[in-house]
């Protein structure tokens, strides 16, 4: 007999199924949440590549459920491939945190160690997704239907609190912890994996109590069975054989009517998923493309705390908490007493304009946020500003460039990085300084598409001139970037904060380093630190870059800070909008997508639509990995390339839902019912009618789009 929780009809074994999935989607959503900053920052890759990846790898979660539940289905059972493959999602994840440790090995080690950690999750996650929800729905006594109903509820819930919960958390352990000398992704990583080690055991513990349903065949490989059988036989027989009112009646030698008119069913609504995978092309990009939109933008929320980049897609968790209430008990019942019949398909049509205007949102917020981006030169040019540390203004002079126009000042800070042509791929130019009225040449060396400093300074033997490679881009997790030029004879150690420069003598540059955004009012300069009494950098902000001049004055280094790149200047408050409209989108789109698939298909084909939903996931994000690695655009127009297409898309499917037909869920069962051989017995105030051999449009509601 079932244990029941005390004083009501809930099994006490769904505790255990509820806290599983709780785990076990905080570990997903966890170390997804910092996967595309992973590739970024620690395996090097560039946005593209990230993104194409991290698109790669969620659509393989959602291809994978069919495989899971054919196991379950047909030999394991559901209780038995949950743990079978929760194992592998744990070694997953080990495997995983182990590759995001620097010390294992090679770069190559890493990537092919994060590539298995990767494929094993996605057998993992998708292999189980089909069966838990399902598992737990086991659990109940057939009249204990609302308190099944309530079990979903929560279920669902508990999905959306470990999203919330482990899209907070886990960039916090990223960033906020550092360990290797940099962020703490094996951490990120390793803390997820625990909580999958804990849902494991957690549903292992509940084994003596659950009620478990042994395997009875897998009507999806049925299904794909009779559609291939009705295809093959037509083409053997399409010339001599009768003619048949539907291709799919071609499988009648094989396969039972009622299958046949099932299939029938599903199939109507299968075409209806044909525009689907659009909309999750927009909706999935909250974790590659938004994330990297995040990375340069101003993350400080007043000044105590900062949002890391990969923390925003905690607001499509908990504004799903928020609008599921919100249009089920407010949104909804307003527009019926406007009178408008807001019809499933009608919802879903919504929720895709809605993720439309998400990213037309997006395009607007990364219009403003390119402004404080450099562009790199153009094929046949490289960039370059000027550092003029004599003391005393200089004039340069560029052959057949009037780049320079005006006299450099002494510690000017350059407004901007300027673009050279070049007559080739590579040329050596001859510029042309002067300073104290005198004038010397420097011959210096230019490739394209590159950006560099030239470093002005005086000797002895008159001005001299040194030319230093830059990094133009952003740094990839929003934080500032650092280096330091010396006027000094001496090689100094500075500490800023928690990162260490070993800055050269002689006018010579110190390579570029990530530190903390926030104000830097002291540096530690080790045996030299009385000489570093004045070295207040200021507030060093997101996504800038920063050279510090080191000079002496009085016996004392001072430090002078100027801008290379411009810092962000546009607050990630403004990815509100585009959160908001891309969850109102889901509430519409998802949630009835599920509720108009299930109610639309027989008792025994539910399961099928199941998996064609999960299909409609997958596809989207190949979608995204094909324009990633194919468009090449600039992300602005990327954004309003997928805001137009799903416009498009949403047209066509709105012409498709005018020609479907509701199906009323009740005369579903009955019609299922008297194909199985069951007399179904309906009220008709005159007699009472039996189903075998219903006709499908004769049950149909007249109700369109």
């Amino acid at each position: 007999m079932t244990k029941k929780l005390c004083g009501t009809n809930y099994p006490t074994s769904i505790c255990f199924i509820v806290v599983n999935e709780f785990c076990e989607r905080f570990s997903y959503y966890g170390m997804k949440a910092v996967l595309t900053l992973y590739f970024l920052s620690y395996l090097h890759w560039d946005k593209d590549l990230s993104t194409a990846v991290y698109h790669a790898f969620s659509s393989l979660c959602y291809f994978t459920p069919i495989l899971g539940a054919l196991i379950a289905d047909s030999w394991l059972g559901k209780f038995r491939t949950i743990v079978y493959l929760s194992v592998v999602y744990v070694i997953g994840h080990v495997v995983k945190s182990v590759g995001a440790i620097p010390s294992v090995g090679s770069s190559d080690v890493h990537i092919a160690l994060s590539m298995v950690g990767l494929i094993l999750i996605a057998f993992g996650t998708g292999g189980i997704k089909p069966c838990v929800a399902a598992f737990g729905g086991d659990q109940f006594d057939k009249e204990n239907v609302s308190e099944r109903q309530k079990f979903f509820s929560i279920f669902y819930m508990s999905i959306n609190a470990g999203s919330l919960l482990s899209t907070l958390i886990t960039p916090m352990l990223r960033g906020d912890v550092q360990c290797f000398g940099g962020d703490c992704y094996a951490l990120a990583f390793g803390v997820p994996a625990a909580l999958m080690v804990v849902a494991l055991v957690v549903f292992i513990a509940g084994s003596g109590m659950y009620k478990r349903n042994p395997p009875q065949g897998n009507i999806l490989l049925e299904v794909c069975n009779c559609i291939g059988f009705a295809i093959k036989n037509h083409w053997r027989s399409s010339k001599n054989g009768p003619k048949r009112k539907h291709w799919l009646d071609w499988a009648e030698e094989k396969y039972s009517r009622c299958l046949i008119q099932e299939i029938k069913m599903v199939l109507r609504v299968l075409v209806l998923f044909i525009p689907l995978p659009m909309f999750w092309a927009l909706f999935d990009q909250q974790g590659s493309r938004w994330t990297l939109q995040a990375t340069r933008m101003n993350m400080a929320l007043g000044d105590a705390f900062i949002i890391k980049p990969d923390q925003m897609q905690m607001m499509n968790a908990l504004l799903i908490l928020l609008f599921v209430p919100i249009f089920d008990l407010i949104v909804y019942p307003l527009v019926g007493l406007c009178r408008i019949n807001l019809t499933p398909l009608r919802k879903i049509a919504a929720g895709m304009v809605f993720a439309a205007l998400a990213f037309g949102a997006a395009t607007l917020v990364e219009l403003n946020v390119v402004k404080t981006v450099v562009d790199p030169a153009p094929s046949g040019s490289c960039l370059l500003q000027a550092f003029n540390l004599a003391e005393g203004n200089v004039t340069v002079k560029i052959p057949d460039s009037n780049l320079f126009p005006e006299p450099i000042q002494y510690l000017q800070d350059p407004p901007q990085y300027e673009t050279l042509p070049l007559g080739t791929s590579s040329e050596e130019l001859k510029i042309q300084v002067t300073y104290s009225g005198a004038t010397s040449v420097c011959n210096k060396t230019f490739e394209e598409q590159k950006a560099y400093s030239l470093i002005l300074y005086s000797e002895a033997t008159g001005i001299q001139c040194k030319l230093v490679e830059d990094s133009i881009e952003k740094s990839q997790n929003g934080n500032p970037l650092l280096r330091f030029l010396s006027t000094q004879p001496e090689e100094m150690n500075l500490t800023v904060g928690d990162v260490t420069f070993h800055v050269p003598s002689g006018f010579t540059m110190s390579p570029n380093k990530a530190v903390e955004r926030g104000e830097y009012p002291h540096v530690s300069c080790g045996p030299q630190s009385e000489k570093c009494s004045h070295f207040d950098l200021g507030l060093l902000d997101f996504g800038a870059s920063y050279t510090v001049v080191l000079t002496e004055a009085s016996g004392k280094l001072v430090a002078r800070t100027l801008e290379d790149v411009k810092a962000n200047n546009v607050h990630i408050v403004w990815q509100i909008p585009q959160y908001v409209l891309i969850t109102a989108g889901e509430v519409m789109f998802s949630i009835t997508g599920l509720e108009f698939s299930y109610s639309q298909a027989p008792a025994n084909m539910k399961s099928v639509l199941q998996a064609a939903w999960l299909l409609t996931v997958a596809f989207g994000n190949v979608i995204v990995l094909i324009v990633a690695e194919g468009a090449g655009l600039e992300q602005w127009k990327e954004f309003l390339l997928f805001a137009g297409l799903l416009l498009g898309v949403c047209i066509i499917f709105s012409i498709m839902c005018c020609f479907y037909t509701y199906v009323d869920p009740d005369q579903l069962d009955n019609i299922y019912l008297a194909h199985s051989g069951k007399d179904v017995e309906v009220e008709d105030d005159a007699e009472k009618k039996k189903y075998n051999g219903v006709d499908l449009n004769k049950t149909a509601k007249t109700t369109r789009l």
